[in-house]
């Protein structure tokens, strides 16, 4: 039998893993951002998107533009990619450590 401090340190590597593969291709996403679309690399912040100046209604406004899609109609098929990318790596991400906050507070 597995014990419970196993499993929740395995859901806690899992979602660890997770979030540094998002945080990752997030980086990415703004490199390619900062190339082909120079713009909206100024509106979300790209150079301060990571420091502790950050602005996070910039953060919040790349956010909703990944969440809504509206990169569908993009030039640039790489930027495309990454932005479904980003996308599908923070559901797995967010779900993940859901699961890991739900695995310690119901003491599995």
């Amino acid at each position: 039998m597995v014990s419970s401090d196993a499993l929740i340190l395995a859901v806690f590597i899992v979602a660890a893993v997770n979030v540094s593969r998002y945080i990752s291709t997030l980086r990415t996403l703004l490199v390619v951002m900062r190339d082909c679309d120079p713009l909206l690399y100024q509106q979300v912040d790209g150079r301060g998107f990571f420091s502790s100046q950050g602005n996070v209604q910039k953060q919040i406004r790349l956010f909703h533009y990944i969440r809504s899609h509206r990169y569908d109609n993009h030039h640039d098929e790489v930027f495309i990619a990454k932005c479904d990318k980003v996308r599908k790596l923070f559901v797995i991400a967010s779900v993940w450590v859901l699961l890991f906050f739900v695995a310690i507070f119901l003491g599995l």
